[in-house]
C-alpha cells in the first residue's frame, strides 16, 4: 500500500523527465497525503502528455455517490483488470504520478517510526496511476486518481509487503498509450523495481502527521533497517 509520497523535485526537472511541453510551477511538497490535490502525467485529446491536477482517490464513473465510497487510494496490479471499480481506467485512462520518494511505517500505532523510500540518485520517480472522471446528477465534475501497486522488492519489504509500481523513463509510452497498448499488455510493465534503485532511511516522525509540511520532514535520522 501507498498511503503518502512526496514531490520536491524541481517543476522544470520533472517537466523534462516527463518530456512535457509545459508545466506550471509548483511549490515542494514532501507529505502527500489521500483527498489532497495531486499532479499526474497524461495523455490530452490530441494525444500529448499534459500535467493535471486531480484529486488522490479514484471516484469510478458509474459510482452515483461518491459519499458511500471506500477512498480508493491504491488498485493492486494484479487484479485491477478485473475490479469493477478500475478496470475501466485500465483500459482508457491510465497515467503517471510523479513522485520523489513514499513512506512507509513500522511499530506499533502510538509509536510508528516512519521510513522514506526514494531513487538512490535522489531524482523523481514515476509510479503508475489510473484517473477517472466523475460528474455528478447536480453537475459537479471531478477528476481522481489511484496508485498501482505491486509486491515489494528487497528493500521495501522491510518495512511493508507491497509497493507502487515504478515504471522506468522507456515504458512511459506504453503505459500512457491506452489508444495503442491494450490494458493486458501495459500490465505486463508492472513490476517491482529493481532493488538497486531505491534506499530507504528513517525520517522525522512529524511526518506521521499529515498537517505539517517541510523538507525537514524527510531528514534522515540515523536507524536504518537496511
Amino acid at each position: 500500500m501507498c498511503s503518502r509520497y512526496s514531490l520536491t523535485t524541481p517543476a522544470e526537472a520533472v517537466r523534462q523527465l516527463f518530456q512535457l511541453p509545459h508545466i506550471d510551477t509548483f511549490p515542494p511538497r514532501a507529505n502527500i497525503a489521500p483527498t489532497q490535490p495531486v499532479g499526474i502525467v497524461c495523455l490530452d485529446a490530441k494525444g500529448e502528455r499534459t500535467f493535471e491536477l486531480v484529486r488522490w482517490g479514484l471516484i469510478p464513473g458509474w459510482v452515483k455517490d461518491p459519499a458511500k465510497l471506500s477512498t480508493l487510494i491504491n488498485a493492486r496490479a494484479e487484479t485491477a483488470l478485473e475490479k469493477p471499480s478500475f478496470r475501466g481506467s485500465m483500459r482508457h485512462r491510465r497515467c503517471i504520478v510523479p513522485a520523489s520518494g513514499f513512506y512507509e511505517w513500522v511499530g506499533p500505532p502510538r509509536a510508528k517510526r516512519p521510513f522514506l523510500i526514494q531513487s538512490r540518485d535522489g531524482g523523481c520517480m514515476g509510479f503508475a496511476g489510473i484517473w477517472d472522471h466523475w460528474l455528478g446528477a447536480d453537475g459537479s465534475e471531478i477528476d481522481t486518481m489511484a496508485i498501482l501497486t505491486v509486491a515489494a522488492n528487497a528493500v521495501v519489504s522491510a518495512v511493508h509487503d507491497r509497493m507502487p509500481a515504478i515504471l522506468a523513463p522507456d515504458q512511459f509510452d506504453a503505459w500512457l498509450d491506452v489508444r495503442g497498448v491494450e490494458a493486458k499488455d501495459a500490465a505486463h510493465l508492472l513490476n517491482p523495481a529493481p532493488d538497486a534503485v531505491l534506499e530507504l532511511f528513517e525520517v522525522s516522525p512529524r511526518v506521521n502527521n499529515v498537517r505539517n509540511e517541510g523538507l525537514d520532514l524527510q531528514t534522515r535520522l540515523g536507524a536504518t533497517l537496511l
